[in-house]
């Protein structure tokens, strides 16, 4: 993959840490004292970024991070945030929470940025919050959407898209009000489908939608017919698919052999519409970010006219990852001139009825999640969503 932008370094994790030290970071984050972490006013404004370069789902990662790199260059070209470049520190955790940990730890301690921001995978958050409220880093905007991260107050923690919760919530009340009522859950078979389930179970509950059958459902995808049969004998009217990555590609093929139902998922698996082809015809998916070919907004001409001239595929995908980076740019921007942690927290929480990209985003100081927005599109035959 190339490098996320023209100021940005990939460093890998040393490969001297013992590994068992490494899966009990996250634990003893909290046992630890912390260093005092002095920043730079001077030179970059440095960010840090643990995300799975390589690993399982490494491919759903490459059309947000090109809109990342997108939005990180421009910036750049055209002076940076008050004369200072913005340098992206990526380093790769292969999906894995140990390494995600470890990362983070670098890029507070070594590196020294002044926030975080894309960090990955849910159980990877889960396991770094603790520790970001004790050292006050700001992390704004994740790459998972679980609710069960936004559920406890953080001091630190910032969002601008909506919830994978409010995603769910929107496609059962789509399927109960078309009377689709009768609905099969296949749920990715780790930390992220584990999570979700509940939330799939209480919802379902308070919206008179019947769940007649769930399958787990392998990460690489290896047991996706088995998964679309053990559902096709319960006999749902639809079917609910909460993955990301190999599996989703897999699934919805063994759907169209052994269910023959609707398929309803989350933004989350949009990366695997292209590798679809045809074969994505009829997929129903939550969407979460505002439609990239809808150019009424100034964000939406921008980030086509760049990723046209960078040959960057213009999509769901890479546009969550442009207006991410411009959530970000906004926070440091606002933080300014003097743009340390804290500085970007209260700047943040002082954001009211702001755009992005048509999605108006509010934060306060009790309120860190700054959107609860989402609609349902349908992939047609050439693989375009359609509201």
């Amino acid at each position: 993959m190339a490098n996320t932008s023209s100021h940005t370094r990939r460093v890998r994790s040393p490969m001297f840490i013992d590994r068992r030290q490494l899966l009990g970071a996250g634990a003893a984050l909290a046992a630890f004292g912390l260093p005092r972490l002095a920043h730079s006013q001077s030179g970059p404004i440095r960010i840090g970024q643990s995300a799975p370069l390589s690993g399982p789902v490494a491919g759903a990662f490459q059309g947000p991070l090109a809109g990342q790199k997108l939005a990180l260059d421009t910036v750049n070209q055209r002076g940076g945030i008050g004369g200072r470049p913005v340098e992206l520190v990526l380093l790769d955790d292969g999906y894995d929470t140990a390494r995600m940990v470890e990362n983070v730890k670098l890029l507070v301690e070594r590196d020294k940025v002044v926030a975080l921001t894309g960090l990955g995978s849910t159980a990877g958050v889960a396991a770094v919050l603790p520790y970001l409220a004790q050292t006050r880093m700001p992390l704004v905007g994740s790459w998972t959407g679980a609710h069960v991260l936004r559920l406890r107050p953080h001091p630190s923690f910032f969002t601008s898209q909506a919830s994978f919760k409010d995603e769910v919530e929107h496609s059962l009340r789509t399927l109960a009000t078309i009377h689709m009522d009768t609905v099969g859950v296949a749920y990715q078979d780790n930390a992220f489908g584990e999570l979700m389930m509940p939330v799939v179970e209480t919802a379902a509950k308070e919206l008179g939608v019947n769940l007649v059958a769930r399958a787990p459902l392998a990460v690489d995808g290896s047991n996706a017919a088995d998964a679309a049969k053990a559902l096709a004998a319960a006999k749902p009217k639809a079917v609910l698919m909460i993955a990301v990555g190999p599996s989703v590609a897999g699934f919805v093929r063994a759907a169209r052999t052994s269910l023959n139902v609707p398929v309803y998922t989350l933004s989350v698996a949009a990366s695997s519409v292209a590798p679809l082809g045809a074969e994505a015809r009829g997929l129903a998916m939550t969407q979460i970010v505002p439609s990239p070919w809808r150019k009424v907004d100034a964000m939406a001409r921008e980030f086509n006219e760049l990723a046209e001239a960078a040959k960057v595929p213009v999509d769901y995908s890479s546009y969550g990852g442009y207006l991410g980076a411009q959530f970000l740019l906004e926070a440091l921007r606002r933080a300014g001139p003097r743009i340390t942690p804290d500085g970007i927290i209260q700047a943040i929480q002082g954001i009211r009825n702001w755009s992005l990209g048509g999605n108006i985003l509010n934060f306060g100081p009790d309120r860190h999640h700054g959107s609860a927005w989402a609609e349902i599109t349908i992939v047609d035959s050439n693989g375009r969503f359609r509201r």
